[in-house]
């Protein structure tokens, strides 16, 4: 805990002028991400109840890591959404197993991915993962999907279109409700302009906006890097107010970009929040509180 005490103080006083209503209720409403990292007790201890908490898989640690630090959250008393990636998939049992210990374990919520295992089972993409999963009793009745208002590194853009719209298409037909979560944007006018081709484009699912939380500068700016953001953290570099800002302080501020998005957040059907923590709990917890009560 001691990058996340050096960095807390900042965020134990109320901001001065509080957000407008549909950021707060946002914020409220917030999930937290954390990773199955030895950093992960921590970051469970410091989240407020009853929390809701996204939990990532890769390929490193593999998809047990992920389903046993959902366990726990549960045990906790927390709302546990695991992330189910499909490259990690061996065949079809393991999509079987893996529907039944949804089950078993009352999730109700997961988020699907392709994720990023270089040598893939029966699973090369979310679509086909899927559409093996909903032919079983998973006992799921929401699943989120990713998008990329920055593009992805590895997916072309006629592609990840397309994707996006067969497995909005997917979840229809299997009568789920589904939402996309974005991945790490900084750039307002870009998260504006993708969402809004995406819409005209008949894109109808809630979209969860992906923002990254009170968390160190240097933890944001290396880690961002290796996720595939160099593009937003160009932005940073190249906007001199946002880039000062941040070098000028031990962690990175989420809000002035949900200021910038305020106005949009209700016409383009931004409805949630999903803030990546890198396990940094304790600070973005705080700089949440903050804002709720100013």
């Amino acid at each position: 805990m001691r990058n996340d005490s050096a960095s807390l103080s900042r965020w134990e006083e109320p901001q001065p002028t509080g957000p407008n209503p549909d950021v707060q209720e946002l914020i409220r409403s917030a999930v937290f991400e954390i990773i199955p990292l030895n950093s992960a007790p921590e970051a469970i201890d410091a989240l407020p109840p009853n929390s809701r908490v996204s939990v990532t898989a890769s390929a490193a640690k593999g998809q047990n890591a992920t389903l046993d630090l959902a366990q726990e959250l549960i045990k906790r008393g927390h709302h546990a959404i695991p992330h189910f990636s499909a490259r990690l998939m061996r065949d079809r049992g393991q999509v079987k197993d893996l529907a039944d210990w949804a089950k078993d374990n009352g999730v109700t919520t997961a988020f699907v991915i392709g994720g990023d295992a270089t040598e893939p089972g029966a699973y090369h993409d979310a679509h086909s993962f899927m559409k093996d999963l909903f032919e079983h009793d998973h006992g799921l009745d929401t699943v989120g999907i990713a998008a990329y208002p920055d593009g992805h590194p590895l997916i072309g853009e006629d592609e990840r279109r397309s994707a996006l719209f067969a497995k909005q298409e997917l979840l229809t037909e299997a009568g789920l409700r589904g939402y996309c979560s974005t991945q790490m944007c900084f750039d307002p006018a870009k998260i504006i302009a993708w969402l809004k081709a995406e819409r005209n484009d008949g894109l109808t699912l809630p979209v969860h906006l992906g923002i990254p939380g009170a968390v160190e500068r240097t933890k944001l700016l290396t880690i961002g890097a290796r996720l595939g953001v160099g593009q937003s953290l160009r932005y940073l570099r190249k906007n001199r107010r946002s880039m000062a800002k941040l070098l000028g302080s031990s962690a990175h501020d989420p809000s002035d970009l949900l200021e910038a998005l305020s106005s949009q957040l209700a016409p383009l059907g931004i409805d949630g929040l999903h803030i990546f923590t890198f396990n940094q709990v304790a600070t973005t917890a705080a700089w949440r509180q903050a804002l709720l009560h100013s």
